[in-house]
């Protein structure tokens, strides 16, 4: 499979390097990247074939890669519609609905929609996918191919999943890197040294993390074990719970999957 990626940014670069360290080929890959410099850094790097615009030459590919900002895609996609042919588009732009994509394509229905996150950076990310109805079960097989190159891939039936998946991985990184900031605050408080709180609190997140990865066991069942009757971490919990901070999670994620789906109305009125 030849693929064109349209935008040449962080996500695009992250999954060519994911890519070629699973043996494809670099003349299988071309970026469309309009960043002079961009396009120098990519072809150093990867070997890959760059265009400053979208022609004819650079559509050449049985899949296309839309990794632009969606607020450019209404117009980028209007430059694609005569080229596009019966290439599989896969879209990583947040909010970009595929019934709009579509439109915006003169009715192409060989649409995958994709949100990752941005642990894909490190091979380490998830991606939710969402298949337009009628996409073949060869190229969901394709898509997945290619986004398991930064990490795992869930599949959700419905589109609305995709504000969810937003709402869940897309955007917990943040959430993440929070809770790391409140560690490494507390630490401080007690006196601890910056670098010393910065490695407490990444450290112990990212064991915690493999941890929970490699159990068959729930996390509250995990939390349960580590949180021993009287204890330090029961103090802390009961804490947290009377904070009600489990609920104002929940709130917040709730409240960017309403943002995701706000953004689709947005994005989608073109």
């Amino acid at each position: 499979m030849n693929i064109t990626f349209i935008g040449g940014g962080n996500m695009a670069t992250a999954i060519i390097g994911g890519l070629l360290q699973r043996q494809w080929d670099p003349k299988q890959l071309c970026v469309v990247e309009i960043m002079a410099a961009a396009r120098e850094k990519l072809e150093q790097t990867y070997q890959v074939r760059t265009f400053p615009a979208v022609n004819a030459e650079s559509m050449q590919s049985d899949c296309v890669i839309l990794a632009i900002k969606p607020q450019q895609m209404h117009e980028v996609a209007a430059q694609l519609a005569p080229l596009i042919g019966g290439a599989l588009v896969i879209s990583i732009a947040a909010g970009i609905r595929g019934t709009d994509l579509s439109r915006w394509l003169g009715n192409h229905q060989r649409i995958v929609r994709v949100m990752p996150n941005t642990p894909a950076l490190l091979l380490a990310g998830v991606s939710g996918l969402y298949a337009m109805p009628g996409v073949a079960n060869a190229d969901r097989n394709r898509t997945e191919d290619i986004m398991g190159a930064v990490g795992a891939t869930v599949w959700v039936e419905r589109e609305e999943d995709i504000d969810t998946v937003t709402a869940v991985s897309g955007s917990g990184p943040a959430y993440v890197f929070y809770f790391i900031e409140a560690l490494e605050l507390a630490a401080r408080e007690l006196g601890m040294n910056a670098d010393a709180a910065r490695q407490l609190a990444v450290t112990t997140f990212t064991g915690a993390s493999k941890l929970a990865a490699h159990s068959t066991e729930d996390a509250a069942t995990l939390r349960a074990r580590v949180t021993s009757k009287g204890g330090t971490t029961e103090r802390a919990i009961a804490s947290m719970e009377n904070d009600h901070i489990r609920a104002a999670i929940v709130r917040a994620v709730k409240a960017a999957a309403d943002r995701s789906r706000e953004l689709g109305d947005e994005l989608g009125r073109g």
